[in-house]
């Protein structure tokens, strides 16, 4: 739909024969994940400006020639770096510098008008028509976190209750929670944008900053809780039966939370159930055991720091 409308209302306003590419630039500029196709939108506008006014300038010195389009492209994205380093502003940076050398003056206008088009309808799509709902895009991003970190857990748990089992397991399963985490951090990140710039959800400010400080005490958990596997993945076999028990307890405490983990007596429940793994601690004799307890404790107060999350006092900036 975007695209059809980005095609048609090109032809109405611009004079040109084909207006190919407004509807592409509606297309890249909604080809992100919700939340953060706003930015996006001004990203390739910025992109294609920047490349378009030095391949201008490098066509008006060096002509058509390879040596044109190399420098014209370097500049471009030199320039795309000091507005921010985004790929998609560098990548329309480059382009926009090569179509400008190799059509001309003309074709660079006609690649910005289509340009600012394009971005403004994917604006009304993204931010009008199709707005974001922030609380469900960061609630949907911690269910699927914490069920990623129930599952590694869970398995951690196993393999250090069996004997000989494969530890290289545990690492394949870890991956998916190294992006996921990853998603999470950029899900918060687009939607404190989708909380300042769509005004209609503003009412819900409340909700909204307390879901981003969920979020960010999840990234910690799973860090924490990454650290724990990977330190007692490293202790000698009879050590790593005894962390068993914490870890699997573990495990339970992130899949309670999984189910509901905006309910306030699921969060007290998960952190009561928390504190009580503390109460048991296995043998630490040896440093490498110390110092996987400690990371069970880390991860344990971040669980409770998750259970009590409260929205950031204004003017806060999550690290």
């Amino acid at each position: 739909m975007a695209a059809a409308l980005s095609w048609w209302v090109a032809g109405l306003v611009f004079d040109h024969h084909l207006p190919i590419f407004a509807p592409i630039a509606t297309l890249v500029a909604l080809n992100t994940p919700v939340g953060g196709r706003g930015t996006n939108a001004v990203r390739v506008v910025s992109g294609v400006i920047v490349g378009v006014i030095v391949g201008h300038i490098a066509y008006q010195f060096l002509g058509h020639g390879a040596p044109a389009i190399g420098t014209a492209v370097l500049v471009a994205l030199l320039a795309a770096l000091v507005l921010g380093g985004e790929r998609i502003t560098m990548a329309q940076a480059a382009v926009g510098a090569v179509i400008s050398v190799a059509a001309g003056r003309q074709a660079g206008i006609v690649r910005v008008e289509d340009a600012l088009l394009g971005a403004a309808v994917a604006l009304a799509f993204s931010q009008l028509l199709f707005p974001a709902h922030p609380v469900s895009l960061l609630a949907r991003a911690q269910t699927r976190t914490l069920q990623a970190l129930d599952q590694a857990l869970e398995l951690t748990a196993r393999t250090l209750r069996a004997e000989n089992e494969r530890i290289d397991r545990v690492w394949d399963d870890m991956r998916p929670l190294y992006s996921l985490l990853d998603n999470l951090a950029g899900t918060r990140e687009n939607t404190s944008a989708v909380a300042t710039l769509t005004r209609r959800r503003r009412r819900n400010t409340e909700a909204v900053q307390r879901e981003i400080a969920s979020a960010r005490h999840l990234n910690l958990l799973g860090n924490s809780c990454l650290s724990l596997i990977r330190g007692a993945m490293t202790l000698d076999e009879r050590r790593r039966s005894a962390f068993a028990p914490a870890v699997g307890a573990l495990a339970q405490v992130v899949r309670l939370l999984a189910d509901e983990p905006r309910d306030d007596e699921v969060r007290r429940r998960a952190a009561d159930a928390a504190r009580h793994i503390l109460q048991n601690s296995p043998d630490t004799a040896t440093p490498q055991a110390t110092a996987v307890w400690q990371n069970v404790r880390m991860a344990v107060q971040e669980v409770v720091a998750f259970a009590a999350a409260e929205p950031d006092p204004p003017g806060a900036h999550a690290p």
